[in-house]
C-alpha cells in the first residue's frame, strides 16, 4: 500500500511539473516539494530508519556530485558569456546563402554543443539568429536545426548534455567510451535532416553583419575564451588523467578561470561588472539546478523502494528487448522531461549487471538526449527557444521539424546498434 501511494503521488507531482505553463507556477518549487516530500512519507512509514538514512545518504551523495558540477559549468558559462567571448565564434559567419547559412549554423551549434552544452548553444545561437535575421520563415527553420544540432551535440559529449553528464558522473559511461560510440551517430541524427531541409530552403539572407556591442578588449576577451572554453574542454582531460570526479575537475577549471578574471580586473578602478565573479555568479540559473536536485530527490525515493527495478524487470519480460525499451523510452522524453527520464532509467539498470561503457548506457545516452528533439517542448533547448521567438509554436514545430527530428532519430538510433553489434 505504501509503495503504491508514493507512486501514485510521484505521478501526479511530475504531471505538475509538465503542466507548468498550466498552473503558472515555478516547477522549480514542485520538484523540490515533491522530491522531499516522498522521502517524508518514506522516512514515517518504511518502518527501517537506519536503512531510510543510508538510502538517502547515497541519494544525496550522487545528487551532489551533479549539483556541484552543474554550479561550476553553469558559471564557467556566464563569465563566458558576460565578456562577449562568444562573438568570437560567431563573428566568423559570413555569408548569405540561405542553405550554406543553415549548414553552417548547424555545425556550428553542434560542435559548440557538446563543449558547452545544448541548453546554453541554443541561447547564444537563438539570439544571435535574432539580432541578425529579418526573414522570420527562414528564423524558424534555423531555429529547429539549432534546436536538433544542439541536443544531437550534447549527446555525444560527457559534458554536452545533462543526460550525458548524470550517466558520466554516475560511472556509466568514459569519456573515450562515450565519444567513441556515439559522435557518428549523433552526426546521423543532424545530417538526416540537415540533407531533407536542404531541398525545403533556398534563396538569399538579407541581414545586417554588423551588429554593434561593447565588446571588451580583444586581448582580454581572448585571454577569458581559452581559459574558459579551453578549461572546459580540459574536464574530461583532467578526469582521465587524475582519475578524480568529474565535479572536481569542473570546479578545478572554475578556480582556474575566476582567478584569471579577477587577476584581469585589477587593472580597473571601478571593476566592470563583467570581470566582477560574485556580480556574474548572480546571473547562473540557480532555479534549474535546484530542479534537477528536487528529481533526483524524488527518483532517489522510487529507487530506494524498489519500484525502478521492479518497472526494469516488467518491460523486459512484456518487450524483451533492451534495445526497444531504451528506443522507446527515449521517444517518451520528447514529452517527458529528459531528466528525470535519465535519472529513473539510470536507476532501472545497476552497474553491476552492466558495467561502464557497456552498449545500454550508451543507448540510454543517445536516446534521452536526442529523443527530446521530437517535440519543441521535450528538451531545455526547445523551451530556451520557443523563449527566444515567439513565433515559433508547439504547432509549427510539430508540422514542419518533427517528421526530420524523429528520421534523424531513427537513423541515429539503428546505427548505433549497428556499429555496436558489427
Amino acid at each position: 500500500m505504501l509503495l503504491t501511494i508514493i507512486a501514485i503521488i510521484f505521478v501526479l507531482g511530475y504531471v505538475a511539473i509538465a503542466l507548468e505553463h498550466t498552473i503558472k507556477i515555478s516547477k522549480t518549487a514542485r520538484a523540490l516539494s515533491l522530491g522531499t516530500l516522498l522521502w517524508l512519507i518514506w522516512f514515517k512509514f518504511s518502518g527501517d530508519l537506519n536503512l531510510a538514512n543510508e538510502q538517502l545518504f547515497e541519494c544525496f551523495g550522487e545528487l551532489t556530485q551533479i549539483i556541484f558540477f552543474l554550479m561550476g559549468a553553469m558559471t564557467i558559462v556566464a563569465i563566458v558569456d558576460a565578456n562577449d567571448v562568444f562573438s568570437i565564434i560567431t563573428s566568423r559567419i559570413k555569408t548569405n546563402n540561405a542553405r550554406t547559412l543553415m549548414w553552417l549554423i548547424a555545425w556550428l551549434t553542434f560542435f559548440l554543443s557538446a563543449v558547452l552544452d545544448n541548453l546554453t548553444t541554443t541561447i547564444v545561437m537563438m539570439t544571435l539568429m535574432r539580432k541578425l535575421i529579418e526573414d522570420s520563415k527562414m528564423r524558424l527553420y534555423l531555429a529547429g536545426i539549432i534546436i536538433i544540432a544542439a541536443n544531437a551535440g550534447g549527446a555525444w559529449s560527457p559534458i554536452g548534455d545533462v543526460t550525458t553528464a548524470m550517466l558520466w558522473i554516475g560511472g556509466q559511461v568514459s569519456t573515450i567510451g562515450i565519444i567513441k560510440t556515439l559522435i557518428l551517430p549523433s552526426m546521423v541524427s543532424l545530417l538526416v535532416p540537415l540533407i531533407i531541409l536542404n531541398f525545403l530552403i533556398k534563396g538569399k539572407i538579407k541581414y545586417d553583419l554588423q551588429i554593434t556591442t561593447q565588446a571588451p578588449p580583444s586581448f582580454e576577451r581572448n585571454a577569458i575564451f581559452a581559459a574558459g572554453i579551453g578549461g572546459l574542454l580540459m574536464v574530461p582531460v583532467i578526469n582521465t588523467i587524475f582519475h578524480v570526479p568529474p565535479y572536481i575537475a569542473m570546479l578545478f577549471t572554475l578556480g582556474f578561470l575566476w582567478t584569471a578574471v579577477e587577476s584581469i580586473g585589477k587593472k580597473y578602478n571601478p571593476v566592470p561588472q563583467r570581470l566582477s565573479t560574485y556580480q556574474v555568479i548572480k546571473e547562473v540559473d540557480m532555479p534549474s539546478v535546484l530542479f534537477f536536485a528536487g528529481i533526483l530527490l524524488a527518483v532517489g525515493v522510487l529507487n530506494a523502494t524498489g519500484q525502478l527495478a521492479s518497472l526494469a524487470g516488467i518491460l523486459e519480460n512484456s518487450i524483451g528487448n533492451t534495445n526497444i525499451i531504451i528506443a522507446i523510452l527515449g521517444a517518451l522524453s520528447a514529452v517527458v522531461d529528459n531528466v528525470p527520464m535519465a535519472a529513473a532509467t539510470m536507476k532501472m539498470y545497476s552497474l553491476s549487471n552492466y558495467p561502464q561503457d557497456d552498449f545500454l548506457w550508451k543507448f540510454i545516452a543517445f536516446c534521452i538526449g536526442t529523443g527530446g528533439s521530437m517535440l519543441v517542448i521535450g528538451s531545455a533547448a526547445g523551451v530556451a527557444a520557443m523563449g527566444i521567438d515567439r513565433n515559433l509554436s508547439f504547432g509549427w514545430y510539430l508540422r514542419k521539424i518533427t517528421p526530420l527530428a524523429v528520421l534523424g532519430y531513427a537513423s541515429g538510433a539503428i546505427l548505433t546498434i549497428f556499429l555496436t553489434t558489427t
